[in-house]
């Protein structure tokens, strides 16, 4: 799947003040014991799609590992049990709407095969398998039926032994009316007309777990592609298929340059990717059959600068290996998939955009860890602590994962490195594995122990923040680095001190005569191990410039100390865009005019359009007019994402020039939605900001009317764009109304997320009656069933700052069958007392200070009668 800290509570671990993962009657799970091995599953089921009902068998063949088994314990959540049979005789069960205990009236008998037929029912389930269809608010939505078994949620569509540790051949037949087709694993053996239904018939020969086993339903246009000797097939809506072509036509490729990276064949008989409507994730990767979200389907504006659908496919893609070939054996490994997955996006972006582009979307994935580290949670990657597994599917495994595959890359080398992958896939296919499987094949193949960066990285939660500075002893030709770990605590050196003990390749940058723009680097590798270490370097000239942990290849945070000439140099002419952006953010933070035109340089000469990005950013939080007229040039890049990185820094600049000119892109558009859209989201910021004395506030508010009446386009874009610049507008009441209307049900589903976000921004300046109106419609919104109105319900309450608020948010972690959710809704209650508890503080110290003041008042009153009786 790609791309779902105590409640209640302000305890911090020992993890250097970071909030704990885990939650209160979080607890150890482990797989259950094996009554046997599973051999096969066979479902054969009815599907009715206007009653939302779903009945039929399934039968489990089970080679028992020992004697005497005489009771088989299957997951199975909200099904009506029909019967239970081994061949033609009844055995007796007990079902209590979770668990399905089976007696069996013959004791097993150790490698005999014996097949459970379980008759059951589904009548409109809440999970597992969901029916999609319009209603009186969505009309036109599409008819259609998929299912979504990761983590635990196949029990609430079959019953079944439901953990990753179990695998099995597997077939599904399915019947519905005769208009629909079925797309399930493996291949398509049979059809049969019966009436006026289909019967369809596909079957899985190759083993895999029951979180992979899914079937999708509707009526679909079918693109059909080819790779080698494999068909590759797209099923989208009706009328999409141009769409369709757009975001999955490299599949082909993706599926050539996958199995030549992994050294394996694709190994299943066919590759389809069904792109289904009100989908609960991005995509999920179940075996030779990808379901995606039929929002990742583009269309031509779209592409110009959306490469995250292109990410979502190559991701979905890589765990037919990692994930499918390979299975993880329990969900606290989940990191050794979703961590190649995430990093196979960086793997193809090299391929496809280059080396560069790679490098900036890898500094994209650690950001987005460092960002849940800093503001979540820190944890360690492989743990077997939580409520439920789906709590683990988060940024530690699969940003920090693709990180630490790529810091295993960089340690071993490219041909090794591969060689390692070969040998763990090549020697666990078709078969489970876990973290030390992985270790395994990196000494079988390499020779290489690589205990000390997974007991780092993987088994522990962190990683280092170097602060480096330098100096130039010009007397003895030495360079001095300091480098300070600042995680770790002054004096401690304790195996839970935080240290990271690493080699550091630190580079010494010189410009060659001819050429300025070509730069030597040449590297010195370092063992990095203490808080504090002053490392000398004798070198033949003052360098240009230095460049710390060459490459970037670590996964760390760091703060450049160069003085501004270094710096320059660096952002300059160093080869590596990372090191380009490091010494942008360093520049920036030096905050004067030098710093400005260097940037401004850079924002124009920068020939990487992602250090351009970075540039914009870094311009837009130095403080000086000059920044302003550099960031304004920015607008012309023909990069549209750099055009809107600037429109989205001009925003943080409250002027008369950036309103002009985010005014001029909100009013005639840009080539790219994404650019469109962060102009009038900036717009808002600007304009309800003081402009040399008077606000635009009107003008701004009629402008964000017209877009919402008149721009609806692809994945509301551009107007959920206008949709957050309304709440900018925080104590306009005529901004909250025209909010309101965009709630509604029956609003476009993006467009209605946005909005149902926004409430919470807009809250913070309304009137109380104003405020109890918004958490009159939240409270209405969070009872609704969809797992993404939910979710954009904690968002809106998490900005809350009430008491109430804390009552909505309570109520739907209690309620909502989604522990996504929940844990979102307990970590936002935590968020809101934090916040109420930091505004009781400061009205005590308000009143405290106001105290004092009448109290000194008092006393100089006192004071001046006394003075004037003395006269």
């Amino acid at each position: 799947m790609p791309n779902a800290h105590r409640a209640f509570q302000g305890l911090q671990d020992d993890n250097n003040g970071h909030k704990s993962f885990e939650m209160p009657g979080a607890k150890p799970h482990y797989n259950p014991d094996r009554p046997g091995q599973v051999e096969h599953i066979a479902l054969d089921l009815s599907l009715d799609l206007d009653a939302k009902t779903c009945e039929g068998t399934c039968e489990i063949r089970i080679n028992p590992v020992r004697d005497g088994v005489d009771s088989l314990m299957l997951d199975a959540v909200n099904q009506q049990i029909e019967s239970v049979k081994v061949g033609s005789a009844k055995q007796d069960f007990d079902y209590d709407g979770e668990r399905l205990h089976i007696r069996l009236k013959e004791p097993t008998v150790a490698g005999e095969s014996f097949t459970v037929a379980i008759a059951y029912r589904l009548i409109q389930p809440e999970r597992g398998i969901y029916f999609i269809g319009p209603d009186q608010h969505y009309p036109d939505k599409p008819v259609q039926v998929w299912t979504q078994g990761e983590d635990e949620d196949s029990r609430f569509w079959f019953p079944c032994f439901d953990y990753p540790g179990m695998l099995s051949t597997s077939e599904i037949k399915v019947r519905v009316p005769a208009q629909y087709q079925v797309v399930s694993n493996g291949e398509l053996v049979d059809t049969q007309a019966d009436d006026d239904y289909k019967v369809y018939h596909w079957h899985q020969t190759q083993v895999h777990p029951t979180y992979l086993m899914a079937i999708a339903v509707g009526e679909f246009d079918v693109i059909q592609d080819q790779w080698q000797d494999i068909p590759i097939t797209y099923y989208v809506e009706k009328g999409r298929k141009d769409q369709g072509q757009i975001t999955m036509g490299k599949t082909p490729r993706m599926v050539e340059f996958l199995s030549e990276k992994y050294g394996y064949k694709y190994a299943f008989p066919k590759y389809a990717q069904v792109c289904a409507a009100d989908f609960i994730f991005g995509g999920m990767e179940n075996t030779s059959v990808t379901i995606l979200t039929d929002r990742c389907l583009l269309d031509e504006r779209a592409a110009i600068d959306n490469r995250g659908s292109e990410a979502l496919v190559v991701h979905e893609l890589a765990h037919q290996w990692f994930g499918d070939l390979l299975v993880i054996n329990h969900w606290s490994h989940a990191w050794v998939k979703e961590g190649m997955a995430t990093y196979s996006e960086v793997m193809w972006t090299d391929q496809e955009y280059g080396a560069d582009e790679a490098a900036y979307y890898r500094l994209g994935e650690a950001r987005s860890y460092l960002s849940e580290d800093k503001s979540r949670y820190r944890r360690p990657m492989v743990t077997h602590v939580y409520r439920e597994a789906i709590e683990l599917y988060d940024r530690h495994i699969y940003e920090k994962g693709a990180c630490v595959y790529h810091m295993i890359r960089a340690e071993l080398g490219d041909d090794l490195f591969w060689k390692a992958i070969h040998t763990f896939v090549q020697d666990n296919a078709h078969q489970t594995v876990e973290t030390i499987d992985l270790l395994r094949a990196i000494d079988k193949a390499t020779g290489r122990n690589l205990r000390p960066l997974f007991d780092q990285y993987v088994l522990r939660g962190g990683h280092p923040d170097y602060k480096v500075a330098y100096s130039w002893d010009g007397d003895s030709n030495l360079a001095k680095i300091t480098v300070t770990q600042t995680q770790a605590k002054d004096g401690d050196t304790s195996s839970t001190s935080g240290l990271f003990d690493l080699k550091i390749p630190i580079g010494f940058g010189y410009l060659g005569s001819e050429n300025a723009s070509q730069a030597e680097v040449k590297p010195f590798t370092v063992r990095i191990h203490e808080r504090e270490q002053a490392l000398f370097f004798p070198l033949e000239k003052k360098p240009d410039f230095i460049s710390f942990d060459v490459g970037n290849h670590f996964l760390k945070t760091v703060e450049l100390e160069y003085p501004v000439a270094e710096l320059k140099a660096q952002l300059k002419h160093d080869p590596d865009p990372l090191s380009r952006i490091e010494a942008a953010i360093a520049l920036a933070k030096k905050g004067n005019l030098e710093a400005v035109t260097a940037l401004s340089e850079a924002l124009i000469d920068e020939p990487f359009w992602g250090v351009r990005v970075e540039v914009a950013e870094q311009l837009a939080s130095v403080k000086l007019d000059q920044a302003v007229e550099g960031l304004l040039n920015g607008l012309q890049d023909p990069e549209a994402r750099v055009r809107r990185a600037v429109v989205e820094s001009l925003g943080d600049i409250k002027t008369a020039e950036s309103y002009k000119a985010l005014k001029s892109i909100a009013e005639q558009g840009d080539p790219s939605y994404y650019v469109e859209a962060a102009a009038i989201r900036s717009l808002g910021k600007v304009g309800v900001a003081d402009l040399n004395g008077k606000t635009k506030e009107k003008k701004t508010l009629k402008l964000l009317e017209s877009i919402l009446k008149e721009r609806q386009g692809w994945n509301e874009t551009v107007r959920s764009g206008a949709i957050a610049a309304l709440s900018q507008f925080k104590s306009s009441k005529a901004a909250l109304d025209l909010l309101f209307q965009y709630t509604e049900p029956g609003t476009p589903q993006a467009l209605r997320l946005a909005a149902i976000r926004s409430l919470g921004s807009i809250s913070k300046g309304q009137s109380k009656p104003n405020v109890e109106r918004i958490l009159d419609r939240l409270e209405t919104i969070a009872s609704e069933p969809f797992f993404l109105t939910q979710v954009s319900a904690v968002a809106g309450l998490s900005g809350i700052e009430t008491g109430r608020a804390i009552g909505i948010l309570q109520s739907l972690a209690e309620h909502t069958p989604d522990g996504r959710v929940r844990r979102r809704a307990q970590e936002a209650v935590q968020q809101v007392q934090k916040a109420i508890g930091k505004d009781k503080a400061v009205e005590k110290l308000r009143q405290e200070l106001d105290d004092l003041k009448k109290s000194n008042q008092e006393l100089k009153s006192r004071l001046e009668t006394l003075e004037a009786k003395a006269k």
